[in-house]
């Protein structure tokens, strides 16, 4: 979608005339609908100061296309710059240029990430070549137009206020500033020969309106590189009951239309195979050439099946398929072909991190496509923001006109396919009574600790065997490490040990990270994702007292936002806040104590509460 559009020798006198910022806001309120920041807007009059001393050379044919801010299908993206013409061998091209106004930067250890001052604060941002490269590789991926008419993207930064330093042009971005040249604030001259390189003679052929109005269809080199990276790779192997699954979604997914909307609810308890059936579904969705996008609230799980698809913690060209949940308010109804949503009970019913964006996204995600595909376990909502239950799906899919489906998924992989164990599970934290079962009837390995220490001396062990070991703990201890990497979050004197929560530099890719056994995860960077062997530290939000599990939101730590709001609702409800609250405590703890899929081992630092746990072990 192009918010402002005119050749190179129009764009050069709006710059002259003093009046660009103004005719580009005028076109961005017209063509999307609403009016931007006044600092966005001082922006665009910056940059096209500069851009109208780079494009002044009689080089660059007058009759050049030039766009502005033009949005990109699928995202809320928009690129600063472009410019289109043809090279001297008449390819058509297209220049893009992502614009910046940094002065400064900060290395990260974090692939395509820098740190500068944006905003009003110093925030972890992608890399301006990342971001030009991420852009062109989206249009050439789902642009049919660009696919069939074979034009060339050539992406590149232009930071004209930065001066050279070796922050944002070090080796360790040279992946991103190989497919996507940065120049800097001394290298107007550099960038003006690289647009004379590749726009050469004029636009004749509109080629940046044809761009915008091509269709969204995924390109085969996309689908192929796809199907080549799930080929044989054995974590994501289909049995049973899953494959009755994909090939019914399979099904939907040709006949859904706008006309004949689907919504397919997909129940599966921990270790079903939820997310490999929604992996093989994106891929090879996407091999119909149609346009499908893998979905989740918490990061965490698209990091990791995303580096498990590719082999490599690194962003990728498929980066682009796996996307939050919310963001999906501000799309076209039905845009997508295909919507995979995988722990959607996690799903929110505002989006933004002030919870101030959109409506509801379990209705924005059904009516941006054709067939909406939610993996659901209700028993796995662990914060009071959590809406995704089936009702709430079936609300919204009847409200769209579409037609809702029901699976159920329950094969067992994880805690060594024992459904006695999760039964057992569920009767000592007391979330549901079921039958008696006898410890030691269900094949599956649970040990009770005595002291934090040989509870994280045996995860050790058994993390050297495959790297599939972790701790885990209730959010109830402050993160101070993360401001400060000297100090340590979850301290027992008594015990002489001391840990720190997962470090903010591997994020939500801590589960998969080698080295990270170190650390202690929680919730929030394990949901939806497993090991061998899972040590769960029992923080004081849930301890016994007298046979009865009792639970205390309040225990949590003031940084763990799965229970913001508790106090408040506490005020004006506090009958309903605390059977929230104790249903997200318990449902916390069933989920830190199913990531384990051969054994999970715990310790509580509470001695009523260790010592009911060894009693039913024992």
């Amino acid at each position: 979608m192009i918010v402002y559009s005119a050749t190179k020798k129009r764009f050069l006198q709006d710059v002259l005339d003093n009046n660009i910022a103004e005719k580009v806001l005028e076109k961005f309120i017209k063509t999307l609908g609403h009016s931007t920041a006044k600092n966005e807007i001082q922006s665009w009059q910056n940059s096209a100061q500069f851009m109208y001393k780079i494009l002044e050379d009689p080089e660059i044919p007058d009759e050049s296309s030039i766009a502005l801010e033009y949005q990109i299908a699928l995202t809320s993206r928009r690129i600063d710059f472009i410019i289109a013409g043809t090279d001297a061998c008449d390819v058509e091209t297209v220049v893009i240029i992502e614009l910046k106004q940094w002065q400064t930067a900060k290395i990260t250890p974090l692939d395509g990430i820098v740190e500068t001052f944006v905003g009003g604060k110093s925030r972890e941002v992608a890399h301006p070549s990342y971001q030009a490269w991420s852009y062109a590789a989206l249009i050439e991926d789902f642009n049919e137009t660009v696919q069939d008419d074979k034009i060339s993207l050539k992406p590149c930064a232009y930071l004209h206020n930065y001066t050279p330093d070796d922050v944002i042009t070090n080796y360790f971005y040279h992946e991103y500033t190989d497919k996507a040249p940065i120049f800097l604030r001394t290298d107007a001259i550099k960038l003006r020969n690289f647009i004379k390189k590749f726009i050469k003679n004029k636009d004749n052929t509109a080629i940046l309106t044809r761009i915008d109005k091509g269709k969204l269809h995924p390109s085969k080199n996309l689908a192929d590189k796809l199907d080549s990276l799930l080929q044989g790779n054995k974590e994501f192997i289909m049995i049973d009951d899953q494959k009755l699954v994909y090939e019914t979604c399979m099904k939907l997914a040709r006949e859904s239309t706008p006309e004949n909307k689907n919504v397919l609810i997909i129940e599966g308890g921990p270790g079903t195979g939820k997310s490999v059936v929604a992996i093989n579904l994106l891929v090879d969705i996407t091999k119909l050439e149609k346009v499908a996008q893998y979905v989740t609230r918490n990061s965490a799980p698209r990091l990791v099946y995303e580096s498990k698809l590719t082999g490599t913690f690194k962003k990728s060209q498929i980066t682009k398929l796996f996307s939050s949940s919310g963001s999906y308010h501000d799309v076209e109804n039905n845009i997508y072909d295909v919507l995979i949503i995988d722990e959607a009970h996690r799903l929110n019913e505002k989006s933004g991190m002030f919870q101030n964006i959109g409506e509801n996204q379990v209705k924005e995600l059904i009516e941006a496509s054709k067939l909406s595909i939610f993996f659901v376990d209700e028993d796995q909502r662990v914060t009071l923001q959590d809406i995704g239950n089936n009702e709430e799906i079936k609300k919204w899919a009847s409200k769209a006109g579409a037609t809702v489906h029901n699976f159920e998924l329950i094969s067992q992989f994880r805690c060594n396919g024992s459904d006695g164990y999760l039964a057992w599970l569920d009767n000592i934290l007391q979330i549901r009574e079921t039958a008696n079962f006898n410890f030691h009837d269900f094949n599956y390995e649970f040990r009770v600790l005595s002291s934090p220490t040989d509870l994280h001396e045996l995860i050790y062990e058994k993390n050297k065997i495959n790297n599939k070991a972790r701790m885990v703990a209730g959010y109830c201890w402050k993160w101070q490490s993360k401001k400060d990497p000297m100090l340590y979050d979850i301290i027992f004197p008594q015990y002489n040990y001391s840990a720190k929560w997962n470090l903010d530099t591997d994020g939500m890719l801590w589960i998969v990270k080698p080295g990270s056994v170190n650390e202690i995860g929680c919730i929030h960077t394990c949901q939806g994702l497993e090991v061998d062997y899972i040590g769960v530290i029992i923080g004081p939000d849930l301890v016994v007292r007298d046979g009865k599990v009792i639970t205390d939101a309040t225990k949590r730590a003031g940084s763990d936002r799965s229970v913001h709001g508790y106090k408040k609702l506490h005020k004006e409800n506090p009958v309903k806040a605390e059977a929230l609250g104790d249903i997200i405590v318990k449902n916390t703890y069933r989920t830190l104590m199913t990531r384990g899929h051969k054994a999970c081992y715990v310790f509580s630092n509470d001695p009523e509460t260790q010592e009911y746990i060894e009693e039913l072990v024992a």
